[in-house]
């Protein structure tokens, strides 16, 4: 059995480990088996992309840190094969700095792209995250760290309903 943990961060400023947001999505023989979200504390109180996710400083304050939040995100990892998000290099980017801020093991689990998966799978040009829900008819409130991360999980499981092998 292949499993595979969607994820989507969302970030409150250009800092990498500025993670704010995280939504999680595992799929296990093609299905999407469970799903969690939740809000973490970011290491600065600086938000710059609050006109993106809507997300600011009050909304996170009492939120764990990315190091208390660990254990939470630790025990989705441990069950994941693989790690799918849309455009794959940034949520692996923030994974990596919160993981390298907090002095935490580094996770080695292969990501796989669905802005990849899109293109190779569907023909989908461009690939955005809301262009290629629309193309699939998949629901989504874009920058909703649970949502975009269900949107990215439907993307691999109608991938592999049609035949495209991680």
């Amino acid at each position: 059995m292949t499993r595979i943990l969607a994820l989507d961060f969302e970030t409150a400023s250009y800092a990498a480990d500025s993670a704010c947001a995280l939504g999680l999505a595992l799929i296990e023989d093609g299905r999407i088996v469970a799903e969690d979200a939740f809000l973490i504390r970011p290491p600065e109180p600086e938000f710059v992309f609050t006109y993106i996710h809507g997300l600011r400083w009050a909304d996170v304050v009492d939120a764990p840190t990315f190091d208390q939040a660990w254990p939470r995100l630790q025990s989705w990892l441990e069950r994941a094969d693989w790690l799918a998000a849309h455009n794959a290099s940034f949520d692996r980017g923030v994974l990596r700095a919160c993981c390298a801020t907090y002095r935490l093991a580094s996770v080695d689990t292969p990501f796989i792209c669905t802005v990849q998966v899109a293109r190779k799978v569907w023909d989908i040009y461009p690939t955005k995250l809301p262009l290629v829900c629309n193309a699939l008819d998949i629901p989504l409130r874009h920058h909703d760290a649970a949502s975009d991360a269900s949107a990215c999980a439907q993307i691999v499981v109608r991938a592999l309903a049609a035949g495209w092998q991680p």
